[in-house]
């Protein structure tokens, strides 16, 4: 975070605060009280808290594919650590190092070259934690649950930055079907996978794991660290058309379903904080278009070619070399330092309003739906509840009926005994009645029914609800095209899934109806945004209809404005937020010039409801934006996961959630539009959070 970020932080957090007490005085439900009022309660704004532990593949996946996020993780101050599944070894030759390593008839220095990403990984963190490369780490070994040895790095200087060493071998091949790897051991191609030791490392025996042996180390490591937040790679990614090549390494793919069996066995023990998962796009980013600004892209750049070694002074006196110099030749990757995304969990539909003013949130802890639910504007927030199964993937979707009951709608992953058995499939639950309690998961299977190989890459639903109660869910599926599927009848079974057509859609659809009745579904590509538009209630859909928008950074959101349908996106290499409005007309929508809803810019999604937009601002904190007519972001001093969403109550008054790296929920609202005096800043009350925390005592609670 830069100098000028924390002081914009510290001067916004000044004029919450009174007294300096860091304890603020507001209403839960609205603005600033006044002096002469009782306040109705005490909140402590918002800060990052938790444990963050992330999961990849090779050194270096977390620099290009997990920054910004990782780096302003650390400078919160709150516990990081960061585990490397292989050595990442590679061919043996850190080619740039020196010339003689370039001849092929050298022999290969595998522990050498993995050594030497080790240096640079290490000179990345201490840079990003102490602004010195050079800063001092205590390397220790520790042995694992699953019988092997973990090397385990602490930052002198800031001791709660660990680095973690699995040092299993690597594929040596993106793609190649190579048996001794985290792929060929997945898929039981091998009984079990050896480890390649780096040159200097303190761990001084060899090992080998099996499947589960890998699988019961890995959730040791989440039983040392207890994380509150797991970031890790996507699992399944998708392969290239007609089954073709997977899109990102194998490594990363295979990798991060290791994290996910290993989170699933972590999550059945005893005495550990809630937590969530975030997957992140690795390769993939390559094709897509830069979603940070040229300032966060910059300083991605900068503990890149920290990694790198890229200036080649010895500042380590390590034989293998002070970082890769394979990467020296490229440190900004494929385009990756100027790009951040989210494969799973970036949806914004996952809170509303049922019977009565009640509001209803959902999230993805410990692999099971979680749920908060607050009876009415003044009433405490209850939670969070879990509906019964495991094996829900991050992200959530949640509708109204029009009897007042919720649905909420999700991903399930079922990892199975033997490689063909894992798969995903698309499940729903629905209230008994307006808020009572959930029924059974109820599974609608998957588009991708001939996705033998379990690289499904399906989308997160967006889902409508008509007039009579029949849902609609729309679904991007693995070969980038709209699917649908719908119930015959409310309550009903669902009709068999449809082709909507659309092609390289990318992020997840989404759906808004707008007053006259008829229904808008938008998806994002490299180049704009596709729609798909009933010209009359219950009329078929239009489209794929081209809408003229602008390339975005793939997220979407939507909603009902008038007697069209407004949609929000960010703007590609500033992170700004741009909207326009889209009204049914002849056989295409018409949408108004794109304005932009003020800030420095961000990523990822915004949450949007009436005159409150909320998303991520410039430093990557949660922040909000209220109504005007030059609308201006206000920062939290808090970084969140996933995506924000917002609803409108009855009153008018507007509520925004998030989900804090420490697993809870927080919450801010805003009065209705016209009721604060002009110039009024913030425009809503602090982020809070919504229930005080608390820990798993029970194994299946």
């Amino acid at each position: 975070m830069s100098l000028a970020s924390r002081t914009r932080l510290a001067a916004l957090l000044t004029a919450l605060t009174i007294g300096g007490a860091g304890v603020t005085t507001w209403a839960y439900g609205y603005g600033n009280a006044p002096e002469s009022a009782a306040p109705e309660a005490v909140v402590r704004p918002s800060v990052t808290e938790g444990t963050v532990l992330h999961v990849v593949a090779h050194p270096d996946d977390d620099l290009f594919f997990m920054n910004p996020d990782l780096s302003r993780s650390i400078s919160t101050g709150v516990k990081v650590a960061t585990v490397y599944l292989t050595s990442g070894e590679s061919d043996g030759r850190n080619e740039a190092h020196s010339p003689h390593l370039e001849d092929p008839a050298r022999p290969a220095d595998h522990a050498a070259y993995a050594e030497a990403r080790q240096n640079g990984i290490r000179a990345a963190y201490a840079q990003m934690a102490t602004g010195n490369r050079t800063s001092a780490w205590q390397r220790t070994s520790i042995p694992t649950a699953g019988g092997g040895s973990a090397e385990v790095d602490v930052l002198v200087a800031r001791p709660e930055v660990n680095l973690i060493w699995m040092q299993l071998r690597e594929a040596r091949s993106i793609s190649g079907d190579n048996p001794d790897s985290l792929r060929g051991l997945w898929d039981g191609k091998v009984a079990a996978l050896g480890s390649q030791l780096t040159s200097a490392t303190p761990v001084k025996s060899g090992f080998s794991y099996t499947k589960d042996q890998a699988v019961e180390a890995i959730a040791d490591v989440f039983a040392r660290f207890r994380p509150t937040t797991i970031r890790t790679q996507d699992p399944t990614p998708g392969r290239a058309q007609s089954g073709g090549a997977f899109l990102d390494h194998q490594d990363h793919m295979y990798g991060a379903r290791f994290v996910q069996a290993a989170a699933e066995r972590y999550a059945r023990s005893t005495d550990r904080p809630h937590f969530s998962v975030q997957n992140y796009v690795s390769y993939p980013n390559s094709s897509l278009p830069p979603t940070l600004d040229p300032q966060a892209a910059e300083e991605k750049l900068g503990y890149l070619k920290t990694y790198a070694w890229t200036d080649h002074q010895d500042w380590c006196g390590s034989a293998a070399g002070c970082g890769d110099r394979k990467t020296a030749t490229r440190p900004t990757g494929a385009g990756w330092n100027q790009t951040i995304r989210y494969s799973r969990g970036d949806g914004t539909s996952w809170m509303t309003e049922g019977a009565s003013g009640r509001l209803w949130a959902f999230a993805v802890l410990d692999g099971r739906m979680a749920y908060w639910s607050r009876s009415g504007p003044k009433a405490p927030w209850q939670g969070p509840e879990f509906l019964p199964g495991a094996g829900i993937d991050a992200g959530a979707t949640s509708v109204r009926l029009p009897d007042g009951r919720i649905a909420v709608f999700g991903i399930r992953t079922t990892l199975g005994t033997a490689p063909q058995e894992y798969g995903r499939d698309l499940v729903y639950a629905v209230q008994s009645a307006p808020g009572g309690a959930f029924g059974p998961w109820q599974s609608l299977g998957t588009p991708d029914t001939d996705d033998i190989s379990g690289t499904s890459a399906i989308s997160a639903p967006a889902v409508a609800v008509d007039r009579a109660g029949r849902m609609t869910l729309y679904v991007r599926d693995s070969r980038r095209t709209l699917r649908t599927r719908a119930q015959d009848a409310p309550d009903g079974a669902f009709g068999a899934w449809r082709s909507l057509g659309g092609a390289a859609l990318q992020g997840d659809p989404v759906t808004a109806t707008d007053a006259a009745g008829r229904r808008h579904v938008y998806a994002a590509t490299a180049q704009s945004v596709l729609a798909w538009v009933q010209p009359a209630p219950d009329a078929p859909f239009g489209g794929p209809l081209p809408t003229g928008l602008p390339a975005t950074t793939g997220p979407l959101s939507a909603n009902p404005q008038g007697d069209g349908v407004r949609l929000w996106f960010r703007r590609p290499g500033t992170g700004t937020v741009g909207t326009s409005l889209a009204t049914a007309g002849g056989s295409a929508p018409v949408f108004s010039p794109v304005t932009e809803a003020g800030g420095e810019g961000g990523y990822g999604a915004v949450g949007v409801t009436g005159g409150l937009l909320a998303g991520r601002a410039g430093t990557g904190t949660i922040g909000v934006s209220g109504p005007g007519d030059a609308p201006s972001w206000y920062e939290s001093q808090m970084l969140y996961t996933g995506a924000p969403a917002a609803v409108a109550e009855p009153d008018g008054t507007a509520l925004a959630a998030a989900l804090g790296l420490d697993a809870g929920l927080h919450v801010t609202a805003a009065p209705p539009a016209g009721s604060e005096p002009p110039g009024s800043r913030p425009p809503s009350s602090p982020w809070h959070r919504a229930v005080q925390p608390s820990t798993v005592v029970q194994a299946g609670r």
